[in-house]
């Protein structure tokens, strides 16, 4: 489903944006992030105490999930810290943000944010939105453009039952990512931030290869990395995944932009632990710089204006996020796979030579 224009509610939210804030849903919550940060950081350095503790062994394999899921936990903490919701001082989030995100997990914070923030003002829009796209992963880049074309094309096609095995990619995508982007701009602060980086990298290559033998070294590597991985697709992908599309040039005002394309999970607070409050996604995007444990309480707010701006509020449980995504992909990939051959052949059609004239 792709989406052009519809009628604004900025009035509407106007009202709605003047209620969040008299009811103190943007006031920072220092406490909460202090606990909450040291307390992942606690997390990650019984993971590494764990990691040594079992040494050279393939039960090793168990701490690899387990430090896959923190680095993940760690991520949420950059995304916060990136949308200033930590602290009323910039500096403190960025610091925050460069210390778990480059540090601890090795992605460049410099690089991410940009992104993320272009995604947040154009969600779900062809063209602007950085997250929509065949090449989400960033690691299809290379090569000549008829190869770029003739992956596109399969990416396309086999979209639906590619869209799981991917997920693997997505750490690898986004650390190429950051990279490239720390080359490009070669600046102050991309310096600051690289040596972060290859800190990180030295730190966790020599940990892993002096406690464990090369094959466990490089399989400890690969299923940490791939459920960090699969832990960041399955928190990020139902928020928007699915939901319609908008075309380049469309006026549509932005709380109605931000709505209908996205999509809320259902549960508890399990769930919002686990999920790192994005399942509150609605609410995360009519309000970004909102803290993480406020936006539960705004729901029932952003509901109430929603159907007052006749705004469809999406809300579905985890699986069945999943499920209408697989659909999504499924019936999109039918429909752009036959305009592809359909203009293949018609570009690939003999010519009819002119009739001639007497």
């Amino acid at each position: 489903m792709t989406i052009t224009t519809a009628n604004g509610s900025t009035a509407d939210f106007r009202e709605l944006a003047l209620q969040i804030r008299a009811a103190g849903l943007l006031d920072r919550r220092r406490a909460y992030y202090v606990v909450k940060i040291a307390a992942t950081i606690a997390t990650l350095a019984g993971g590494w105490t764990l990691f040594v503790f079992v040494g050279d062994s393939w039960a090793i394999l168990g701490v690899a999930v387990v430090l896959g899921t923190v680095f993940g936990q760690l991520g949420f903490l950059g995304h916060d810290a990136g949308h200033q919701q930590m602290f009323s001082s910039r500096r403190a989030n960025r610091l925050v943000g460069i210390v778990v995100g480059n540090a601890l997990i090795g992605l460049s914070l410099g690089w991410w944010v940009p992104k993320h923030n272009a995604h947040h003002a154009h969600p779900n829009e062809l063209e602007r939105d950085p997250d929509v796209g065949s090449d989400r992963f960033g690691v299809f880049g290379s090569g000549s453009a008829r190869e770029r074309e003739d992956l596109s094309r399969l990416l396309v096609r086999w979209r639906a039952p590619l869209f799981f095995p991917l997920m693997v990619l997505r750490s690898l995508g986004l650390h190429v990512g950051g990279v490239r982007d720390l080359f490009q701009r070669r600046d102050r602060a991309a310096i600051g931030e690289g040596l972060l980086i290859l800190l990180h990298a030295a730190t966790y290559v020599t940990i892993v290869f002096v406690v464990l033998s090369p094959l466990k070294a490089l399989a400890f590597i690969a299923v940490q990395q791939a459920v960090f991985s699969i832990y960041l697709g399955m928190s990020f992908a139902p928020n928007h995944k699915g939901m319609p599309l908008v075309l380049p040039g469309s006026t549509l005002d932005f709380a109605r932009r931000q709505v209908m394309t996205s999509r809320n999970v259902a549960g508890g607070a399990v769930l919002t632990f686990a999920l790192g409050g994005l399942n509150y996604q609605i609410e995360h995007h009519l309000f970004p710089s909102m803290p993480r444990p406020n936006l539960r309480r705004a729901q029932e707010v952003v509901k109430a204006f929603c159907e007052r701006a006749g705004l469809s509020y999406c809300e579905v449980s985890f699986v069945d996020s999943f499920r209408m995504i697989v659909r999504h992909l499924r019936d999109r990939s039918c429909v752009e796979s036959s305009v592809r051959d359909e203009r293949a052949q018609l570009l690939n059609a003999p010519s009819t030579p002119a009739p001639r004239t007497p």
